[in-house]
């Protein structure tokens, strides 16, 4: 009866204020129940633009992220141990340092940057990070943010398996580093990276403070852009952008539980 009670009361603190914002999206005074804002939500100035972006924004940052993370947090569980609080420092370092600060270092550096490259092939390489179709600049930064998350998640994972015992196994059965890798100790952590690739995902969604001093327009730009002229339409993307979470979440989440379980049956 407790543990009712408390998921109840936990459920309703979460859910009234979407129930609030959803009233608020379709009730309009003197006029009944209106669905206008969400579907003028297709046709909006920038809204198909803006999501697209932050979804690729995402699958770029995820991929780096891992791409870093992945090998280095192996090599250290492998390697020696007076490595792991240095590796630890290095990615939870990002928490402490605010959003503002990095944005201003990296805003200091594009900008100084292409007058002391002008005259070299690197010039180029300025331009090209700041390109609003997909800004890489944005990449690098989310990147720089998500490594604590990222670190946290898969580091639970390897703490869970023997990955010396795996990888010794594994060589000694004549397999090469990158069989190891992909074959052996990746599909043992497929429930981490999949919590590491939402809360990556999330974030990007969610972050407003760089893409916005840098002068770019994802998704979490473009609702604070059209909240002072659109303030129903502006609601009714922030419930829009909450349910695509929740959706991948659950996808996210899915697909490392039915992986992680195929072993199981296998086995049995």
């Amino acid at each position: 009866m407790w543990r009712g009670a408390v998921l109840a009361l936990a459920g309703a603190y979460f859910l009234l204020p979407l129930l609030a914002s959803f009233v608020f999206t379709v009730h309009v005074p003197g006029q009944g129940v209106s669905f206008d804002a969400y579907t003028q939500l297709i046709g909006a100035d920038g809204f198909t633009e803006s999501l697209l972006l932050s979804l690729g924004l995402a699958a770029a940052t995820i991929a780096l992220s891992l791409l870093l993370a992945v090998p280095a947090l192996i090599a250290v569980r492998i390697g020696p141990p007076r490595l792991r609080p240095l590796v630890e420092v290095l990615c939870t370092l990002p928490l402490v340092v605010p959003p503002i600060a990095l944005v201003t270092g990296i805003t200091t550096v594009l900008r100084r940057g292409p007058e002391h490259l002008a005259h070299t092939p690197f010039y180029r390489t300025f331009l090209a990070v700041q390109d609003e179709s997909f800004p890489v600049v944005l990449v690098l930064a989310y990147t720089v943010l998500a490594l604590p998350f990222v670190h946290r998640s898969l580091d639970a994972g390897l703490r869970a398996v023997d990955v010396p015992t795996l990888v010794e196994a594994s060589r000694n059965c004549g397999a090469s580093w990158p069989y190891t890798v992909f074959r052996v100790i990746l599909p043992n952590l497929r429930t981490s990276l999949a919590g590491a690739a939402f809360l990556t995902l999330a974030l990007v969604l969610g972050e407003f403070t760089i893409a916005s001093l840098l002068g770019f327009r994802p998704f979490a730009v473009w609702i604070v852009s059209i909240s002072g002229s659109h303030a129903r339409m502006s609601v009714a993307v922030s419930l829009l952008s909450l349910v695509i979470t929740w959706v991948l979440l659950l996808a996210l989440s899915r697909a490392g539980t039915a992986h992680a379980a195929a072993p199981a049956r296998k086995e049995s």
